[in-house]
């Protein structure tokens, strides 16, 4: 009894700091008056001057660079943004404090000095650690920043989820950079070391797209229903007063600039042969219909109606695959519907194969637990189930770009359908991009493309590959060096305990926020 006494203590207590909390950390007023809107194109600028000719040549349609290498993705940022003249709009999920995203953050800062309007929306789970900086950089006069669905309390940060959970549940997983409303980034990269594959250590295996034309004009509508949604606030009505925060910035960009010229990494994004070309006016692009899929903002709010969601919208889009589906998705979790759909897909005799991070090489072992029951049903339907080795060996250049390095940790979200089309963006297929996180992406008619990403799931240095036993048990097979085929019975290179917590949170109810 004393004991209950103790913990009903304890219990009454917590609840009351918690609302005591909620009381004297509420979010303030949304930004009023008349918001910045996004630019018109103009051949003024010399993106413009550049870009604009070939618009025109191709009416309707969108130029298109893949992006897979991770140095070419930061290469085109750094690029576009040194190219600016008018304005830059950059929309992440997170941003790091390392060596690319100082150096890319102190890009946009010289950029606003030089008179380009910068506008930065920014999730507030993924900015650790820059909260003076971008205190800083919002006092400039061309920088805006904008945070979405903001934390109150600033430190510790984290305990806000403890009188604010559903609203901190739901976050911005959207990425993109727009450029003199003319040339845009998007795909699955955040902003840091780990997306770019600099320096040693675990990278991963990613994909954006470089898009011209009506492309980049439909993600700059789109990013002002962001910037002006009932999530974003004014930093300025957020971050604590800024302390030096650009010489912040400035000590830190210094440091990055001197690690990244000692590196080989650093010449490679200095030449960028492709994008220098591009930007200087090169049409090496490829022209294709593009469709721009978003979620509705108030989704950030839980306000959107399924119509309105880039996961309500893909159904229409897609249309019934006739041949093939090819799936890469870093964090798998397909769900009740989406495991009926792909054996739908597979009683049609369309071919199905779908691909992640196996346990050894996830970062999100949740997420692997998740989709351990999924993957066993979708095996034994007849998919063919892939899932990313650990440290996979050195690409054949010869071979699709999609995987490139030593990366050892995918983080990708593409599909293709039928080697026709394909998606590049945000998108998670989980329960978490479906229903609480903001997503994006590009829908693109390119067999260029798609049968790009096929060709690389044809590879056998990358993958095990799922199988069934003549027991009916799941086995996993890898190519040896020696190309001997190499058979497992348990989860590769993982020991008993790890396997066991995997399948001990397989069990928890946890599905639906992962």
């Amino acid at each position: 009894m004393r004991f209950l006494k103790i913990l009903f203590g304890v219990v009454a207590v917590v609840a009351v700091a918690l609302v005591i909390l909620r009381l004297t950390h509420p979010l303030p007023p949304l930004p009023e008056g008349e918001a910045s809107m996004a630019i018109p194109t103009s051949e003024d600028t010399r993106l413009g001057a550049a870009f604009l000719p070939h618009i025109a040549e191709n009416p309707g349609r969108s130029g298109i660079v893949p992006l897979a290498d991770g140095r070419d993705a930061l290469a085109a940022r750094l690029l576009l943004a040194r190219a600016a003249e008018e304005t830059i709009d950059v929309q992440y999920y997170i941003w790091q404090t390392d060596t690319t995203g100082w150096l890319l953050l102190d890009e946009l800062r010289a950029a606003a000095e030089r008179g380009v309007r910068v506008r930065m929306l920014l999730d507030d789970n993924g900015i650790p650690g820059l909260d003076n900086v971008l205190a800083d950089l919002n006092a400039m006069e061309n920088v805006e920043v904008r945070i979405f669905n903001p934390f109150t309390m600033r430190s510790p940060k984290l305990l806000s989820y403890g009188f604010d959970f559903f609203r901190l549940n739901r976050r911005m997983h959207n990425k993109s950079m727009t450029v003199d409303g003319v040339a845009t980034v998007i795909g699955g990269r955040n902003i840091g070391d780990i997306y770019f594959a600099y320096g040693d250590g675990v990278t991963y295996f990613d994909l954006d797209v470089l898009a011209v034309g009506p492309a980049a004009i439909d993600v700059s509508d789109n990013f002002d229903r962001y910037w002006t949604s009932g999530s974003s606030y004014e930093a300025a009505d957020i971050l604590p007063a800024s302390d030096d925060g650009r010489e912040e910035l400035a000590a830190a960009a210094a440091t990055a600039r001197e690690d990244a010229l000692g590196s080989e990494y650093s010449r490679v994004v200095a030449n960028a042969p492709v994008l220098s070309r591009v930007i200087a006016g090169e049409d090496l692009f490829e022209w294709v219909n593009l469709t721009l899929i978003s979620d509705d903002p108030a989704k950030g709010l839980g306000e959107a109606e399924q119509d309105e969601l880039l996961v309500g919208q893909l159904p229409a889009l897609l249309q019934q695959p006739r041949e093939s589906v090819d799936l890469v998705s870093a964090y798998l979790i397909p769900g009740e519907i989406g495991t009926e759909l792909f054996e739908t897909y597979l009683a049609d005799g369309v071919r199905v194969r779908l691909v992640t991070n196996s346990l050894e090489a996830t970062d999100v072992a949740p997420v692997h637990s998740a989709w351990m029951g999924y993957r066993n049903r979708l095996v034994r339907a007849g998919a063919e189930v892939m899932e990313l080795r650990g440290q996979p060996g050195t690409p054949d250049p010869a071979q699709t770009q999609l995987f490139t390095g030593s990366q050892s940790s995918l983080h990708a979200k593409t599909f293709a359908i039928d080697g026709e089309r394909i998606f590049i963006g945000s998108f998670n297929f989980d329960p978490r991009s479906a229903s609480l996180n903001t997503e994006m992406g590009f829908l693109i008619e390119s067999p260029a493309i798609a049968t790009a990403l096929s060709r690389a799931l044809d590879r056998n240095d990358l993958f095990y590959r799922l199988s069934l036993s003549d027991e009916n048990e799941i086995v996993w097979t890898e190519a040896g060096e020696d190309g001997e085929t190499i058979t497992h019975d348990t989860e590769p290179n993982t020991g008993a305990f790890e396997r066991g917590m995997a399948h001990f949170m397989s069990w928890l109810p946890v599905e639906w926020m992962l």
